[in-house]
């Protein structure tokens, strides 16, 4: 048996200090649970942070991966596998990308894209000056040192000093602002279709509608941040179809690999002409294991009509917290797309409220400082929605009693 108090003494002497994790030691999931090593059972809202596309232990998931780790892991990319190569076949047909290059992150493929776009702009455009990039305030984009400086959030940036250069910075969904910051010496534009990290804030269709305007304006590409967005998540595949505004490049990771770290750059043959061979790499991505994941992710969404129970799910669940808000006036707003889904709430109460739902067996986790975020597997049901809901509605009230 888990000698759970143990675990956590040597976890907290040997993690590294910039995490700071619940006393909890997760032993086992299914479906849309989680099992501590204590057996108490948890609603997962929180998905590894809208990863586990599918959920926990999903069968057909499971039975690709064992075959995978009996077959093959790895071979770098001076090589082919027949995965990698599926999955670059279905997600190129799925999108309007021409070509995909494989990572391990988010943040990795994010990085991916801010070097095709400024690659493009000196090897293609001819302008070796025209670098700059920018972004959105309250964005979130990754840790690494680009991602960090083109997340619109100084919190991200303090210590990390002197940041990448060429990067600025305007309010999300404001176009007038948008205006003013692109010029001639713009290389790209990178925002989310939903803002994450930010407080779950989507944008306006008629922002993205000018965004994509205003970069063709100045011969700027549109990078879509799609690593929390896409795969399903917003009820489209990708949030720019939900939209209808095409980006030159597009970043996912998250619910690709279905919990198997994966990444993916996507663009259209133009973004893609600045590269060449040795232009960029990767020794991990693309592997057989991680590639066979994500193509049996997006085969699994298909084949389960889990973009509609996106939609359906995510409708029902904003209901029912637009009923709490109407009861308890700690909720202020609910906000989101597909199973998306923020509550911004009043002061500092998101937090009080997301720890006295993980006592209650419901787990959910803040963004924005002030907003509570839900982004379950996309196989949740209408129970599912319901129950959680109920454990909610316990939490808030020992909250505000």
């Amino acid at each position: 048996m888990t000698d759970t108090a143990e675990l956590l003494h040597k976890a907290n002497d040997l993690n590294s200090p910039n995490y700071a994790p619940a006393p909890i030691i997760f032993e086992r999931g299914q479906g849309v649970r989680l099992f501590d090593s204590e057996g108490k059972e948890y609603l997962d809202f929180v998905a590894g942070i809208a990863v586990c596309a599918l959920g926990h232990a999903h069968p057909t998931l499971s039975d690709a991966l064992r075959d995978q780790v009996g077959r093959l892991l790895h071979v770098s990319n001076l090589y082919y596998t027949a995965e990698q190569i599926a999955l670059m076949e279905a997600l190129v047909e799925k999108s309007f990308a021409d070509r995909v290059f494989f990572c391990n992150s988010g943040a990795e493929a994010n990085e991916a894209a801010i070097k095709l776009a400024r690659r493009y702009q000196k090897v293609v455009a001819g302008r070796a000056d025209k670098t700059g990039i920018v972004t959105m305030t309250h964005s979130f984009h990754g840790r690494t040192l680009a991602a960090i400086t083109a997340t619109g959030q100084p919190k991200y940036h303090e210590g990390f000093e002197p940041l990448v250069p060429g990067f600025s910075y305007v309010p999300f969904n404001d176009l007038d602002a948008l205006r003013q910051a692109v010029d001639r010496n713009t290389a790209a534009v990178m925002v989310e279709p939903v803002q994450g990290e930010g407080g779950v804030r989507p944008a306006d269709a008629a922002y993205l509608k000018g965004v994509r305007e205003i970069c063709d304006k100045h011969g700027a590409l549109l990078i879509f941040d799609e690593v929390q967005t896409g795969v399903g998540r917003t009820g489209s595949l990708f949030a720019y179809q939900h939209y209808g505004v095409t980006p030159d490049i597009m970043s996912l990771a998250k619910g690709l690999g279905g919990g198997v770290p994966l990444g993916a750059t996507l663009a259209s043959a133009k973004a893609w002409a600045g590269w060449t061979r040795g232009s960029h790499a990767s020794t991990f991505g693309g592997n057989p294991l991680a590639t066979r994941a994500g193509h049996t992710v997006l085969e699994v969404i298909a084949r389960d009509n889990l973009l509609e129970n996106a939609r359906a799910r995510g409708e029902r669940l904003q209901a029912g917290l637009r009923r709490l808000a109407e009861h308890f006036d700690v909720i202020t707003d609910v906000r989101g797309l597909g199973l998306m889904v923020g509550a911004e709430c009043k002061g500092n109460a998101a937090s009080a409220i997301a720890s006295a739902a993980q006592d209650e067996g419901l787990l959910i986790n803040t963004a924005g400082g002030n907003t509570l975020r839900f982004v379950p597997p996309l196989i949740i049901t209408d129970a599912d929605v319901d129950e959680a809901l109920e454990r909610l509605e316990r939490a808030i009230e020992k909250v505000v009693s």
